[in-house]
């Protein structure tokens, strides 16, 4: 495990803006911007999402899940480093994004964790998902998926033994 998470600190430290897509969504007051996710080796039953969210409301709206038709699951994670072990953890009440502020979904923070894949995720397909929202409309995306540099296709990470506390 610990190898595990020190191999995902370590991918996410090499991971720069610079993989994200252009890609926009909007719906009413939200503001959905680059959503993408990596390839999954396979095998791997979980894949993540990355993305930004703008709420242009003067109001505050959470996140309170999302699903995908790639995936038996999706739920919304955080990864947090307590007592100096790196862990993620599902958000049960959901993310919460302030009005007139922008929350950002990205490698060592939030994310979206999309489990049960049937089968890999495949650089360059994008994978619909529909975000719910408590104060606002349904957003429905497509996550980019995009390859990493070459160093980091070196660096296969296998999340079938990943394991998270509830």
């Amino acid at each position: 495990m610990k190898k595990l998470i020190t191999l995902l600190f370590a991918c996410s430290t090499l991971i720069t803006s610079s993989f994200v897509t252009a890609n926009e969504h909007a719906h009413g007051n939200i503001e959905i911007e680059h959503p993408w996710s990596r390839p999954t080796p396979p095998g791997t039953p979980m894949g993540v999402g990355y993305l930004v969210i703008r709420n242009h409301s003067e109001k505050h709206v959470t996140l309170v899940s999302a699903s995908s038709p790639r995936a038996g699951h999706v739920s919304i994670h955080e990864t947090l480093m307590k007592d100096g072990v790196m862990r993620m953890q599902p958000l049960v009440s959901g993310l919460k994004i302030p009005a007139g502020e922008t929350v950002e979904l990205r490698p060592m923070g939030y994310h979206l964790m999309l489990e049960k894949l049937a089968a890999p995720l495949k650089e360059g397909e994008n994978i619909p998902v529909v975000l719910e929202f408590e104060g606002a409309d349904a957003v429905e995306i497509e996550l980019r998926v995009q390859s990493l540099d070459a160093d980091m296709d070196e660096m296969k990470m296998d999340h079938s033994a990943h394991k998270m506390d509830h």
